[in-house]
C-alpha cells in the first residue's frame, strides 16, 4: 500500500557554509595526508597521488566560491 502523503523534505539551506568549510577541512587534511604516503610510494603512485590532490585542490576552490555565495544569500 502506498503512502499519497509524501512530501519532499523542505530546502533548509541555513548550515550549508559550515557544511562545506567541513568539506574543504577535510579535503585540504586528505591533501595532507597523500603528501605523507607519498615517500612510500612508486613513481607511478606518486604520479596518481599528484593528480588527485590538483582535483582536490581545484574542489577546493569550488567549494569555497560556493561558500562565499552561500554566505552572500544568508545576508
Amino acid at each position: 500500500m502506498a503512502n499519497h502523503n509524501n512530501r519532499p523534505n523542505p530546502d533548509d539551506r541555513s548550515d550549508n557554509v559550515e557544511k562545506l568549510q567541513n568539506k574543504v577541512q577535510d579535503t585540504i587534511e586528505n591533501i595532507e595526508a597523500a603528501h605523507d604516503t607519498m615517500q612510500f610510494a612508486s613513481p607511478e603512485e606518486k604520479e596518481k597521488i599528484v593528480a588527485k590532490n590538483r582535483r582536490r585542490e581545484e574542489a577546493i576552490s569550488g567549494m569555497r566560491d560556493e561558500i562565499k555565495d552561500e554566505a552572500h544569500d544568508q545576508q
